[in-house]
């Protein structure tokens, strides 16, 4: 049922060519960050979403980890804002860390798997964009203790 939906949700776009602002979250520990795979489309993540209406980019942040990785937050550190032109895509997303969280659930049921990989640990069917930010960070190119909230 959410392939299908995702389908759909992909027709729209196609159609429409709508304007996406989303949220996604570096969360990292002992040299680790943590990966999503969902459902409803391949490969693994970071988690996040869509950012609902009157909801502020942090709001939007905190309930997608909370969502897709049963993870409570504490400070979070903005790092940057990335665009996804390819395809239909007008899609953009404002991307966070942090390293104060903490485990205290299950994901919902869009997601098939959560776990935790080590920078050679990766899966090869990683989205890209979230490789490329994972590896920086785990790099130290993304400083984890700057512009915390």
């Amino acid at each position: 049922m959410l392939r299908l939906l995702y389908f759909i949700y992909n027709l729209y776009l196609f159609i429409f060519r709508p304007v996406t602002i989303g949220v996604r979250v570096i969360l990292a520990k002992e040299g680790r960050v943590l990966l999503v795979r969902h459902t409803y489309r391949d490969g693994w993540h970071l988690p996040g979403g869509g950012i609902q209406r009157r909801e502020t980019v942090e709001t939007a942040a905190r309930r997608e980890v909370r969502e897709e990785a049963g993870a409570e937050v504490g400070k979070v550190q903005l790092v940057g804002v990335y665009s996804n032109l390819e395809g239909y895509a007008s899609g953009h997303n404002i991307l966070f860390a942090s390293e104060d969280f903490e485990i205290v659930g299950k994901p919902d049921r869009e997601i098939a798997e959560a776990r935790f990989f080590s920078r050679d640990e990766l899966p090869a069917d990683m989205f890209a964009g979230h490789r490329r930010k994972a590896e920086e960070y785990l790099d130290g190119k993304i400083p984890s203790n700057t512009g915390v909230w």
